[in-house]
């Protein structure tokens, strides 16, 4: 047996599939033994067997004579010989997609490696695919398969594999020299969608490196010369082009602009015209050409459906109006390719230019305009502008004219206008996002996005807009390696998915939170188009079915309640039954079937990432995860609400509304995130929830900006803080927060720690260095009050730099300085002490106590003395403090003389105060005061008033004329008086006066009160009965001492529950009002009466109206006239008495009168009784606020103790005052608004004395002449309402006024 050579193994490999070349040519680069060798030269000859076998699977091949590529097949087949790339130009129906595919077999190619065939939709890959086959004698899946997202037929045997370009574009990633392929054709390539135009940059690169690689390029007749160019060889000859033509005919263009020539009195005036009348017009005009179906182009849906009503309007026979745009369910659009009878008027969007090619159409009708697809690079926002077609877009609408027969096709614009118009469509790259595609760059290490060898390069502008998105994704770091960004590892893990960058963030986010499984759902659904239908003619019964799916807050949960609904029905149902019932409640059943493929297929990345799908616990989702998750890719299209408008503030500038179909549309929330951001008739938001400001700030990190303002200082936290502002492209996510300044600047943090804290004391921490600072501090600070200058203690500066030199720089709080304390003391306990010589400059000035001192005494009794320097203060100078109890027995005597330091400028102002004549003789008064200020001797101030004392010096130095009274010690500075403070038992001031009389005056009250707590061996315990022998005599006033100073008190009796006392009271009022109310309640124990005697012999009505009396019946009534009756009698006879003999008098006095008054009382009020109870009851049928009104007046009559408290007198007129309300009531009946204006009068009146009541003493409401002016404003209303009854005195709501004014 021959040994087997590598040369022989390597000319071997020309028979296998360029993968397996490369790979067998690593393997052979290693093998040295001859086993290694043999073991290679079995697995070549399997690998042969492979592309033997897809060979001889291709079978006959032949071509449709009928198609015009069939003509030129040696041309096409000779040059892709000749050429690596080819162009082929030629209109739809000239069979260039089917036909190219089987002349590249009958080449050879598509044997050692597969003839790849793009489309740019799914559709189209599936029918060529099966055409194809069809053509071959075969089924899918044998020489010809295909493969899109949720389908792939592809087998070993597989020589034509069609597929959509984006199929081709994932497949780099693991393919990146299209190993795979021999062969590749871009389909559809005027269509420069951007995954096209990415692949022929892309193979324009890989052509060198592959030169056994063809292309070929099939477009239609739409400038094929850029590809040609794009793929011109080293030596800078283009491509070869080869057009076929196709099943066309000929098509006359009319041009019908909306212009109607008017005449007017001026003359012929050019009108412009609706559009919609102009179609309507153009169809009149191409029915009567002949029989045949009109398409006509639109630019939105909205023109769509005003159109076909105004198309019905004119009730034409035989015409059938069918609409076509995408978002119409399949069922409706496949109406346009049904067969039908009559003539179909077909109403489209520029879905029908290209996408889809409507079958017997005659003749066009062209708007000129369309939906174009933009993005706008500063606000991220992809636009839909209606905007004027090109001229290639023109030409492609009126060709659809000439597919069957001789066409006509009406443009609703002039032909200037045609020319002037752009003569190509924008392509995809130039009016897109361009994310996607930077990132499979970054990820395939295609280098500089710039040196990238596009057709037509993307604007710099995209370029960065791209690179931002990424950036803001976190898919790429601000590193480079080989001029490109370097991906991270959410980057990397965002390009291996599939779907858009930002869906793919929120997949990675979902992951990490731990709810792949449902946003997985949801950006599948955000994906594909809606699954839920809604037909025309069925709009409200579609919304009511969809209804139950809407969640309040987001829109995000409402596509998983619909997930769950339908996997719900998926499961219950059979097949069949599913799909009805998707259909009766217009769910898209083909669009679901998407979904869940779309899922499915997510999921099988997610595993080939190694995530893990995460199992609802208990059914219950965490909405708050998902929404986090969906966040990280929509942080440009979140929104914060504009007030309590509808609108809300966007990134960059932007103002949006939330779409009508929205569940969140009628209560928007106050932040928003949106699937996508649409502008049409404005900017829309699609698809949105309600968010936290904390999610976005989590989400965001280093892309917020954030602003700071008005650092402040917070006791709480011991730290500066800054109140902050957050945004996120112009979006204020946090408006105004505090945070810790030490963050932003910790230079000035530690500035205003060391201000506030250290030297302002501002913060909770107690240390021991503080303490003692502020001792020094405080006695540095009293020698400024002393001697009345200010500038001898250091200020806050010397200090700050005190501080400043001995904290290091990173204590900037109070926990940071904690820390560095809590070390630094142990070394130097002192280390922040103050130096008490360094803090005040006094210049030699005398501060000792000699000169200012610290106390005053008088007689026995020091007090206290406090400085300040403070003018226009009430303490400003010197204030001596003065316990209560010992203020009356502080004597003026020896105070005019002040304190030692400020004598002498208390004698030069006392010389000041002289008369001009006087004066004169003592200038300069600081020269004359320095003078005679030796020669006065402090020792007898209290016997000699200062005045005289210095009018003797000033004798002594030879002045003439002056005597003590000359001066005017008033006229003195205010800080040259001393100042009389009254502090209580906590060292409190509670008056002041530099009078002390005036202040003694004042606080005598306090006085008594304070002196009463000496007076208890004067009080007694209670007796039960008050005679000579238990209390004796109560004598007016006692004696006590406190303190060495006599002080009155004053005795009086006091009643208890079962009997009487001695206490001592601080006033004599007190005492007398204490006397009072004792005496009485005697009176009250030794006086009674019989209430069956007082009600005796009373009529029925009266009797019952007195046993109904509110207020304990007729015991109440009776016992509140023997109150009243017995006081008024004890008044009468000279009030309280002092001893048990005086009161056994006084109650013979009295008690043999008590009786009768009673009765008289019980008697005459108890008529009044009776109309009180009737007018009561009469009231309660009534509402209204008169009504109220009389209610209170009636609560005012009769309260508890009526009687003692108003005393029988004002009750005789409860009759009238009842009377005045039964005449009221009638009047109200006939006038209430004349009762109203009456009533506004009496409320006057009583807002009058409130306003005066508020600002007088409490006790003033319970005097007589407050009690007068209250039934004075009864009498008001007697006046007002029933004048007929007349009233004791005159009354007015000015004579109330002034009696109010004299209240004091």
């Amino acid at each position: 047996m021959n040994a087997i050579s590598k040369p022989d193994l390597y000319t071997a490999l020309d028979g296998v599939t360029l993968a397996d070349e490369r790979r067998f040519r690593r393997r052979l680069k290693k093998a040295h033994s001859p086993e290694a060798l043999e073991a290679i030269a079995k697995d070549i000859e399997t690998a042969r067997r492979v592309v033997d076998a897809r060979d001889q699977a291709i079978g006959e091949i032949t071509y449709p004579e009928n198609l015009p590529v069939s003509a030129r097949r040696d041309d096409i087949m000779e040059l892709i010989r000749d050429n690596q790339v080819v162009i082929i130009a030629g209109e739809t129906g000239s069979g260039k997609t089917t036909q190219i595919p089987k002349m590249l077999l009958e080449l050879g190619r598509g044997r050692r490696g597969m003839i790849g065939h793009t489309q740019p939709r799914r559709l189209a890959a599936r029918t060529v695919a099966e055409r194809i086959a069809d053509e071959l004698g075969q089924e899918i899946g044998e020489s010809v398969g295909y493969a899109i997202r949720f389908d792939d037929r592809v087998s070993p045997s597989t020589a034509v594999k069609l597929m959509t370009d984006g199929i081709l574009l994932a497949e780099m990633q693991r393919d990146r020299f299209f190993n795979t392929y021999d062969t590749i054709i871009i389909d559809e390539a005027h269509e420069r969608s951007l995954n096209i135009d990415f692949l022929l940059g892309y193979l324009k690169r890989l052509l060198p490196k592959r030169p056994d690689l063809k292309v070929i390029v099939t477009s239609a007749t739409i400038d094929p010369e850029r590809f040609a160019e794009h793929f011109a060889d080293a030596h800078g000859n283009p491509a070869p082009i080869i057009e076929v033509s196709g099943r066309t005919y000929p098509v006359e263009i009319r041009y019908r602009p909306l212009i109607e020539q008017v005449q007017t009195k001026d003359g012929v005036k050019e009108v412009d015209t609706d559009m919609i009348d102009g179609v309507v017009d153009a169809c009149q005009e191409l029915m009567r050409e002949g029989d045949g179906d009109i398409l006509c182009f639109f630019a939105s849906e909205r023109d769509i459906r005003d159109t076909m009503e105004a198309i019905e309007k004119q009730h034409w026979r035989g015409v059938e109006v069918v609409p076509l745009f995408g978002r119409l369910s399949n069922a409706e659009q496949h109406r346009v390719f049904a067969p039908h009878s009559g003539r179909r008027i077909v109403l489209s969007t520029n879905i029908a230019e290209t996408s889809l090619t409507v079958p017997g159409i005659h003749y066009v009708v062209d708007t000129g305009l369309a939906r174009i697809s933009r993005y706008s690079t500063r606000t991220k926002v992809q636009r839909l502008p209606i905007e004027e077609i090109s001229q290639a877009s023109a030409n492609q609408r009126s060709g659809r004219s000439g597919r069957v027969a001789d066409g006509i096709a009406i443009r609703l614009y002039s032909e200037e206008n045609f020319e002037n118009r752009d003569e190509f469509t924008d392509p995809e790259i130039l009016r897109t996002n361009l994310a996607s595609v930077i990132l499979q760059m970054i990820s395939l290490r295609l280098g500089d996005v710039a040196e990238f060898p596009f057709i037509q390069p993307p604007d710099q502008k995209s370029v960065r807009d791209g690179l931002m998105i990424l950036h803001e994704l976190g898919a790429i770091s601000n590193e480079e390696k080989h001029d490109a960004p370097v991906l991270t590892a959410i980057g990397r893990d965002i390009a291996r998915i599939p779907v858009d960058p930002k869906m793919a963030r929120m997949l990675v986010e979902a992951n990490r939170l731990g709810v792949l499984d449902d946003v997985t759902v949801i950006v599948a659904n955000m994906t594909i188009q809606d699954v839920r239908e809604r037909p025309l003619e069925f709009q409200a019964q579609a919304d009511q079915a969809h209804a139950r799916f809407k969640d309040k807050q987001s829109d995000f949960l409402s596509a998983l309640k619909l997930w769950d609904y339908i996997n719900d029905s998926r499961d219950e149902l059979t097949g069949n039954a599913f799909r009805k019932r998707m259909k009766r409640e217009f769910l898209h059943y083909m669009r679901i079937r998407e979904w869940y493929d779309l899922v499915r297929q997510l999921r099988d990345v997610e595993r080939g990432l190694g995530w893990s799908r995460a199992e609802n616990v208990a059914n219950e989702r965490d909405a708050d995860a998902i929404h986090k998750s969906l966040l990280t890719g929509l942080l440009s299209n979140i929104g914060a609400r504009d007030g309590n408008s509808k609108e809300f503030h966007g990134a960059r500038g932007t103002r949006f509304m939330i779409f009508p179909g929205s569940s969140l549309s009628k209560k928007p929330p106050e932040f928003v995130m949106a699937a996508e951001l649409v502008e049409t008739s404005r900017l829309w938001a699609r698809d949105v929830a309600k968010i936290e400001p904390t999610w976005v700030e989590q989400a965001a990190g280093d892309l917020l900006r954030r602003s700071y303002s008005e650092p402040v200082w917070s006791r709480k936290r011991s730290a500066a803080m800054v109140h902050e502002k957050t945004m996120l492209y112009g979006v204020s996510i946090v408006r105004d927060r505090l945070v810790p300044y030490h963050r932003v600047d910790p230079d000035g943090a530690r500035n205003m720690f060391i201000r506030h804290a250290l030297i302002g004391g501002d913060w909770n921490r107690h240390h021991l260095f503080i303490d003692h600072n502020d001792a020094l501090m405080a006695e540095a600070a009293l020698v400024e009050e002393k001697v009345r200058r200010r500038g001898l203690v250091v200020d806050e500066d010397a200090l700050f730099d005190f501080y400043d030199s001995k904290l290091p720089a990173t204590v900037t709080t109070a926990r940071h300085f904690d820390s560095w304390w809590k070390k630094q003391r142990r070394e130097d306990a002192h280390y922040l002490d103050f130096d008490p010589a360094a803090l005040v400059q006094d210049d030699g000035l005398d501060t000792s106590d000699a000169a200012f001192p610290p106390n005053w005494r008088q007689g026995t009794i020091t007090y206290d003395l406090r400085y300040k320097f403070e003018p226009n203060d009430p303490f400003d100078g010197v204030t001596v403090e003065v316990p209560v109890p010992l203020l009356a027995g502080l004597e003026p005597a020896g105070f005019d003389w002040l304190v030692p330091g400020l004598r002498l400028e208390l004698v030069t102002e006392l010389l000041r105060t002289l008369p001009k004549t006087l004066r004169r003789s003592v200038v300069p008064a600081p020269d004359f005061a320095a003078r005679a200020l030796p020669l006065i001797n402090d020792e007898h101030k209290q016997e000699q008033l200062l005045v005289d004392a210095l009018a003797n010096a000033l004798k002594d130095l030879g002045v003439r004329g002056i005597d003590g009274a000359d001066f005017t010690p008033s006229s003195l500075p205010a800080h040259l008086k001393m100042t009389f403070a009254a502090i209580d038992r906590r060292g409190e001031i509670i008056d002041n006066d530099t009078d002390l009389a005036a202040l003694k005056s004042r606080q005598a009250g306090k006085i008594a009160s304070s002196v009463s707590q000496a007076g208890r061996a004067s009080e007694s315990d209670a007796v039960r009965k008050w005679t000579a022998e238990t209390l004796g005599e109560v004598p007016e006033t006692v004696t006590t001492t406190i303190d060495g100073n006599e002080v009155d008190a004053y005795p009086a009796l006091e009643a208890t529950p079962d009997g009487v006392k001695v206490t001592v009271h601080p006033t004599k009022a007190a005492a007398d009002a204490s006397m009072t109310t004792a005496t009485l309640t005697l009176l009250l124990r030794e006086i009674s009466v019989s209430t069956q005697q007082m009600t005796k012999g009373l009529p029925l009505r009266h009797k019952v109206a007195v046993d109904h009396y509110p207020h304990g019946g007729a015991d109440g009534l009776v016992e509140d006239a023997r109150v009243a009756v017995i006081r008024d009698l004890m008044i009468a006879h000279g009030g309280a008495v002092r001893s048990p003999a005086e009161f056994d008098a006084l109650v013979q006095e009295i008690k043999p009168n008590v009786a009768g008054e009673v009765r008289r009382i019980v008697v005459g009020l108890a008529p009044a009784l009776v109309e009180y109870a009737n007018i009561a009851r009469e009231l309660d049928q009534w509402e209204g606020p008169a009504i109220d009104d009389m209610r209170g007046q009636l609560a005012f009559f009769l309260p508890r103790h009526a009687i003692t408290i108003h005393g029988a007198q004002h009750l005789q007129h409860l009759p009238r005052y009842i009377e005045a309300m039964r005449i009221r009531l009638g009047d109200l009946r006939l006038d209430p608004d004349r009762d109203a204006d009456r009533q506004s009068a009496v409320d006057d009146a009583k807002r009058y004395l409130e306003a005066k009541a508020a600002k007088l003493p409490a006790n003033r409401r319970k005097s007589r002449a407050y009690k007068d002016i209250l039934w004075r404003i009864e009498e008001l209303r007697v006046s007002l309402f029933a004048q007929r009854l007349g009233t004791p005195q005159p009354v007015s709501q000015r004579r109330i006024e002034k009696m109010v004014d004299k209240l004091a």
